[in-house]
């Protein structure tokens, strides 16, 4: 199992950056494809970006391309996620989790349990 600590949220303008972080503990880190996901309270969490193990490999959701970029440092047991050109309905709780091995928009099963998330918040 994964356990999860995501930091870097905060208010920001419409049009505004952010790097979201996501530390995770486990030996296997280094083996899973990793993924952003988002939650409003009117909406169900959505999976935003994911990541290859080795990092090659990057998938957006439509709503987010060309604004958010995933990276990560396996040696540092970290996921990021640069987000730019805030929009207000980018305002959400990121939370990051280990993705299933064939849907890089799913979370895995089991993985373990969801971190607190980081709360965006992006204003008009």
């Amino acid at each position: 199992q994964v356990q999860l600590v995501e930091s870097g949220g905060g208010l920001v303008q419409a049009g505004g950056s952010l790097r979201l972080s996501c530390a995770a503990s486990g030996r296997t880190f280094g083996a899973y494809r990793m993924g952003w996901f988002r939650q409003t309270p009117r909406k169900e969490r959505e999976w935003v970006a994911a990541i290859s193990w080795t990092g090659d490999n990057t998938y957006y959701a439509d709503s987010v391309k060309g604004r958010f970029t995933i990276s990560r440092d396996n040696a540092k047991r970290t996921v990021y996620l640069q987000i730019s050109s805030l929009k207000p309905e980018d305002t959400a709780v990121y939370y990051c989790a280990p993705t299933k091995p064939f849907d890089y928009r799913s979370p895995r099963d089991g993985f373990g349990s969801w971190g607190q998330g980081t709360q965006v918040t992006v204003s008009s």
